[in-house]
């Protein structure tokens, strides 16, 4: 739309699209993204430095990417249509719920070269316990779980999608991937209650040991128990729920966690959310990446926001 005014023409957008609301908000995020980004140039945190150098910019052809090229590639192939249930902020590309296996696989999944970034992060950080929120068909959740030893609890609201990443967990043999149908809110606390439980369990059999090595045993029994070395926030790109998710996951962090927050440039709520989050008092490490978003609960490290080009 031009406007004339009496000095000079000014050129702006109006549109009552939601759609095309929506691609301007990402385009002009993207274009503040480039201007405040950097790469592992004139980085001063040893930490990130190293991050940056050895794991995002790592070019070495893991023999992992074969897998998750056949996962992907199988789905790519599946033209059945399945009834999506969606509890989160809906689609930008699909007008229906209506939708073919392998349409959701190449406009929906996680892409290759980010499924591939989440399988290094895994390795480089070690990361031995991790929970993923939104399943979708499982192809991130190939990625977190395809070294075969990382113990993967994967959470989906969606029946029918769940339904087909089951299938494809056991067709590629993933059988360090635990699956949790539901709403995240009720899976997590059913989750929560279900590890209080062992917890509980863990000390009555710690009761019956001697006192010194009860203390002990509790002790380590609730670090492994209660703790995630990763997890991946991808299943409702809203505000709120985001922000809920992120404080209810919270006491379940250690100082060597990281958590990882899928499209936060998605819409101008997600951007305030994930304001809320990096500057979080526990928050020590942030990295944008435009579509992720990462933090680290780091005590050793000074508090630091960094904004990595990919």
């Amino acid at each position: 739309m031009l406007k004339r005014t009496g000095e000079r023409d000014i050129c702006y957008f109006t549109t009552d699209n939601p759609q095309l609301t929506a691609e301007l908000h990402l385009l002009k995020s993207y274009i503040n993204f480039l201007l405040k980004s950097q790469n592992q140039h004139g980085l001063h945190s040893p930490f990130v430095y190293d991050l940056v150098t050895k794991c995002f910019y790592d070019k070495k052809n893991y023999t992992g990417y074969k897998l998750l090229k056949e996962y992907r590639k199988d789905l790519l192939q599946n033209k059945q249509t399945i009834e999506i249930t969606d509890f989160g902020a809906g689609s930008r590309v699909f007008n229906s719920n209506s939708r073919k296996i392998s349409a959701i696989a190449k406009n929906a999944g996680i892409t290759k070269s980010r499924a591939e970034l989440l399988y290094r992060l895994v390795n480089y950080l070690g990361a031995n316990k991790v929970l993923e929120l939104g399943t979708s068909l499982g192809i991130a959740t190939s990625a977190l779980a395809a070294n075969k030893k990382t113990a993967v609890t994967t959470m989906e609201g969606c029946p029918e999608t769940a339904n087909i990443a089951r299938q494809q967990f056991q067709k590629f043999e993933f059988d360090n991937i635990s699956l949790k149908i539901g709403k995240f809110e009720d899976v997590l606390e059913k989750e929560k209650m279900s590890e209080k439980w062992k917890v509980e369990s863990g000390q009555k059999k710690a009761e019956r040991g001697n006192r010194k090595q009860e203390k002990r045993d509790t002790t380590n029994y609730k670090q492994q128990t209660n703790k995630y070395d990763l997890i991946f926030f991808d299943g409702n790109h809203q505000k709120q729920p985001t922000l809920n998710y992120f404080y209810k996951l919270l006491p379940l962090a250690h100082n060597n966690s990281v958590f990882i927050f899928d499209d936060i440039h998605w819409s101008l709520q997600m951007e305030e959310a994930w304001e809320e989050i990096k500057n979080h008092t526990e928050v020590t490490v942030s990295i944008d990446t435009f579509y992720w978003g990462l933090i680290f609960f780091r005590k050793e490290q000074a508090k630091q926001h960094f904004v990595i080009r990919l």
